[in-house]
Parts: structure tokens; sequence; C-alpha cells
């Protein structure tokens, strides 16, 4: 009995196992993810182990609700395929069980109203029903935001918050979510700074459009910040984002800061410069600018062209000061205030004491100063006749003789400042006898045998010049003189036939001087005759010359007494070497060769010197030119 019990349970557990081996399998997908329009395949795949002939499969579509309904959308068995043309997606729905063992039903294309839970039902007989469902989820991504700022200025002064923008995102599903951001910065509702007031809207073909007002609390800060919204979104499998471009808002905000400065010229300025100030200050709109002078308003002549400054044609001393500019907002009648100093420098006219001229005997003494009033530190040079002579406001002449007489020019300026400059003259005259500084002499090319002489005398009182000859010879000629502050030059213009002697002479009420200088006139060029060597070697034709004086004619005398020795010692050497008397060499080959040698060496040499004595004729005749 006992064996026999054994055996009846494990027959019982052998058909319960081969039931459960035996048992029907249907899977499909939990979710399904697919855009708008595209092709949707949804699977079912089932296991048993009977005939397909024993096989029902059915399709159904049920909404989300709760409480809705499944919709039999597709039914199939061994006889029958039937596609209900009441359902919904009729007309866009296909089944493919090409493949045993699993059965796709097509959509396509998907609209919005096929986001429904699929459910695959599969009868086999004796093997029982089972089911399994997909849930369809369809996407549209939305349009680009669009955002629009508000135009008109928002002041910083308002109360509350106020609408700074609007973005709107339009035709997409499921609804897109937005996202405001001033900057990088995420703006997040706060009760009183941030808020968000977001509208969705169902189109008619059942997108989502969200339009979003961004109120905020503005301030100053904002004029330079840059807003935007950003709309996420879902699509299958994934989350996307876009951002629309971005934004400024006009900010009304009164001045914060005002600032007065020099603009032109950079550094100090001086009298007679153009100057600017220009004033800067922030707020929006631009506030009205006021300036003064010392408390005392800037007529509108003055003001820059712009309104923004203060120009200064042809500045004067007087024109130094407290320059201020002050800031109104027109909103809110808020002033704000700076103010800046001006200096304009300046250098008055040099003044020398004592003043000029100055007439001092030789041997006198001046001291003399020289000042110039001025707003910067000065430095004073003095300088006679246009030349340096001493630095410092103080001139100091000791023992003076003619030689210090002249024009002293005492010139102040202003090291820190370039374009401030002045001057005044002392002339310094020295009475005594006239000193002669210069007599010179020329030729005149374009008028034959005709000189002119010049004649320079210092000395005061102003000497007077006259010319005359120590030979008692008549001069002639024309003379004109023209005064120097401290003398006289004078010139005359003659005929000089010959050598002949002039004398300058100057005389003041102090006494008299003289200068005789000698003039040399241009002889005609003549031309000598040949010369011919004693050893006949060649002739020198003598250069042109002129009159040489004494000493010139001396050198060339000697020149030529040592070239004819030279000449009649080559003769001498020449007549021994033919008698013999001087041994030459082995050979008479060799001999008369040496003595051709000879010959020519000796005629070269002759050659030579001749040449050279003419170079140096022609050297000094060249270097006596006509003064």
């Amino acid at each position: 009995m006992a064996l026999g019990g054994f055996v009846l349970t494990g027959l019982c557990i052998l058909v319960i196992a081969s039931q459960s081996w035996a048992a029907l399998e249907v899977n499909t997908e939990d979710r399904m993810e697919i855009s708008l329009g595209k092709r949707a395949e949804i699977t079912c795949i089932y296991k048993t182990d009977m005939p397909p002939s024993s096989i029902i499969i059915q399709w159904f579509a049920k909404a989300l609700r709760s409480n809705s309904y499944m919709q039999r959308i597709y039914y199939l068995d061994n006889s029958t395929t039937v596609l209900d043309q009441e359902s919904p997606l009729a007309g866009r729905v296909s089944v493919d069980n090409s493949n045993p063992g699993s059965v796709v039903l097509i959509v396509d294309p998907v609209e919005l109203q096929d986001e429904l839970l699929f459910v695959c039902q599969v009868n086999a007989m004796s093997d029982g029903t089972k089911d399994d469902s997909t849930l369809l989820k369809v996407f549209q991504s939305p349009e680009v935001p669009r955002i629009e700022a508000v135009h008109a200025g928002i002041h910083i002064h308002d109360e509350g918050t106020s609408k700074i923008a609007t973005c709107e995102v339009r035709n997409g599903y499921p609804m897109p979510n937005i996202t405001w951001y001033r900057g990088l910065t995420p703006l997040h509702i706060s009760e009183g700074e941030v808020g968000v007031q977001n509208l969705v809207t169902r189109e008619t073909n059942d997108l989502f459009t969200v339009t979003s007002e961004l109120h905020l609390k503005v301030r100053k800060e904002d004029k330079d910040a840059e807003f935007y919204c950003e709309s996420t979104y879902f699509v299958p499998e994934a989350t996307k984002m876009t951002e629309s471009p971005r934004v400024r808002i006009t900010v009304h905000y009164p001045p914060t800061f005002v600032e007065m400065s020099q603009v032109y010229p950079e550094g100090l300025v001086k009298e007679g410069d153009t100057v600017e100030m220009r004033c800067h200050a922030d707020g929006y709109p631009a506030p009205l600018l006021a300036f003064k002078h010392n408390g005392e308003d800037i007529e509108e002549d003055a003001h820059t062209d712009d309104q923004q400054g203060v120009r200064l044609s042809n500045a004067r001393r007087s024109d130094g000061g407290t320059y201020s500019c002050t800031a109104l907002d027109l909103e809110t009648l808020l002033e704000l205030e700076k103010s800046m100093q001006l200096k304009v420098h300046f250098l008055d006219e040099a003044v020398v004491v004592p003043e000029g001229p100055q007439v001092l005997s030789a041997g006198d003494n001046l001291m003399a100063t020289c000042n110039a009033l001025s707003s910067l530190d000065t430095n004073t040079v003095w300088f006679k006749n246009g030349q340096y002579f001493t630095e410092g406001h103080m001139l100091k002449l000791l023992n003076v003789s003619l030689a210090s007489a002249g024009e002293y020019t005492c010139a102040v300026s202003t090291p820190a400042l370039d374009g401030l400059h002045t001057e005044a003259v002392l002339p310094v005259i020295v009475r005594g006898v006239p000193q002669i500084k210069l007599v010179t002499w020329e030729h005149m090319e374009d008028v034959k045998n005709s000189v002119n002489l010049t004649c320079v005398a210092l000395g005061y009182p102003i000497p007077s010049i006259t010319w005359d000859s120590p030979d008692q010879q008549d001069l002639g000629g024309q003379s004109s003189n023209t005064q120097l502050p401290s003398g006289v030059i004078s010139t005359l213009t003659m005929k000089a036939t010959s050598v002949l002697s002039v004398a300058c002479k100057a005389e003041n009420t102090f006494g008299e001087v003289r200068r005789v200088v000698q003039i040399e006139p241009i002889m005609p060029e003549t031309t000598s005759a040949a010369t011919t060597t004693p050893a006949g070697s060649g002739t020198v034709k003598p250069p042109k010359s002129r009159p040489q004086k004494e000493g010139s004619g001396v050198i060339i005398a000697v020149l030529i007494i040592c070239v004819l020795l030279l000449a009649i010692l080559g003769s001498v050497l020449y007549f021994l070497y033919k008698k013999g008397k001087i041994p030459c060499g082995r050979s008479g080959k060799q001999d008369l060769t040496k003595e051709k040698s000879n010959k020519d060496a000796i005629i070269m040499e002759m050659k030579t010197d001749k040449s050279d004595e003419a170079v140096l004729l022609q050297g000094i005749n060249g270097d006596k030119k006509a003064p």
C-alpha cells in the first residue's frame, strides 16, 4: 500500500510538470516611444505547443484612462483575418504574421491619438489564453522659442516687479517646460524679486503651446544683462533643450557718479592754449549737465557741441579756478556734482634793469638783471649777438672794452612747460678809439680790372671811414657806408691796373686808426717759346703764367740751374763711357745693350726732371690766384 501511494504521487507530479512545460507564453515590449508621423512596429511573441491551426490572436487598443474599455483592432485564426474598420486606427494599421511564433502590429503614420495601451491576446485552446501589453508614447519636438523683450524703459525705483519679456514655445508634445535665464544664471521664482506666469494652450492639432512671462525687480546692473528662455522637451528615449535668442531691456536709473576731467591738452596748460574739459556721468536717460566756474554759471557758447563739456579758446590766467559739473536726473530730480581745479600757467614779458642802450667807457663795469613774472620756475640764458654768453638772470660785464660792445639778449623760459618763452634786449655800447676789424679785397669777374674793397670798423661814437692811397695816387671809384649798432661797414669799388696800396681810415672824436692793403691787378696771359734741354731729350713748354712775386722767381731760377747741371753731368758720363773709362759688362753685346740702356735712362731721367719743373711751375702759378 505504501509503495502504491508513492507511485501515484510520482505520476501526479509528472502530469503537473508536463502541463507547466506546455503552458502558453506571450511577451511584448512594456513601452515604445515614437515621434509623431513615424512608423510604429509593436511585436508580440508567443510560445505554445499547440499547432497554428488551434491558435487565435487578437490585438486590442485601450486608452490610458482607468474607466476606458479595450477596443479590438485585429483578429486572426486559422481561417479568418479581420482588421476592424471602426477603430480609430482604421486605414493606418496592418499586421505581419509571416514569422511563426510572432505577430507584428504596424501603425503608419503615428498620430497623437495613437498614444494607447496596445494589448496582444493569444488563445491556444487547451493551453489557455494569455495577453501582454505595450504602452505607445508619441512625441513631437516644439518650435524654437520666440522671445520678445519689453520695449519701454523700466525704472529701478518702480515698486514691485515689472514685466521684462515674453517667451513662447509652440507645437510641442508632450507639453514643453520653460526656464528663464539672466546671463548664465537660471531665475527661480522669488517673492518680490522674480515672478513667472505661464499659459498653456492646446492647439486644434492637439499639440501644446506654452507662453511664459518673466517679471523682475529691476536693478541698475540689469542694464548690461542678457535675458533668454530655454525650452526643455522630451523626444524618444531622450530629453532635449533649445535656447531662444538673447535680449536686453532698457533700464532707467539716476546718476550714481560724475567725473570732471581735462582732456586737452594733456599735462600743464599755458596762456593761449585751447582747453577742453569734459563731464562724464552715468544714468539713463542721460542726465542734464550744468557747468559752473568758481560758482558762476558758464555761458552756453563755452560748452562743447555735445553739451558734455567746456571748451576755452585762448585761455587766460583768469580762466583758472574751480570748474564743477552737476548731473540732474529729470525723473527723480536727484543731483550729483563733481569739480576739478584748472591752473593756467603764464610767463610775463622779460624786463631788463637797467634799460638799454647802455653807453660805457673802456674799463667800466656793468651789472644788469633780467626777470619775468611766471607761475612756474624759470630759466634765464644770455646771448651776445646771437651766440650763447652766460646763464642766470644777472649779466656782469667787468673792465669793458670795444670787444664787449654788442646786443645782449636775455631769453627766459619755463623748463616744465614748453611754449612759454620771452626775450628782452640790452644794447651795450663802448666809447673809445675805433677798431678796424677787417679789410678785404677781391677782383670783380664781370668788370675788367675792377676790385671791391670792404672795411669794417667798430667804435662809439660811430666812426666815419675814408679811403686813400699812401702813395698819393688818385683812387677814384665809388664808396658806400652801412651803419651798424656798434660800427660801420664801408665798401669801395675802383679800377686797378697796377700794383696799388690802399688805406682804410676810421676816426671818431676819440681818435683814428688806419690799415693798408696791397692790391695786385690781373695781368694779361702770355705764352713763352719752347725751350730745348741741353741733352736733347725733348722740349717742355712753360705753362701760361701771371706775374709772380719776387720769392717765386728765385725758386724757379734755382730749379732751372739744377736741371742744366744734371744735363751736363749726364753728358760727361756718356763721354767717359764711350772712351771705355767706365767698365760695363763682359761682352760686346752686353756693352751695346748696356750702352743703349744707359742712354735711355739718361734721356728718361732728364725728361722726368723737366716734367717735374713744369709741374712745379704750373703749381706755383696755379696757386697764385686773384684775391
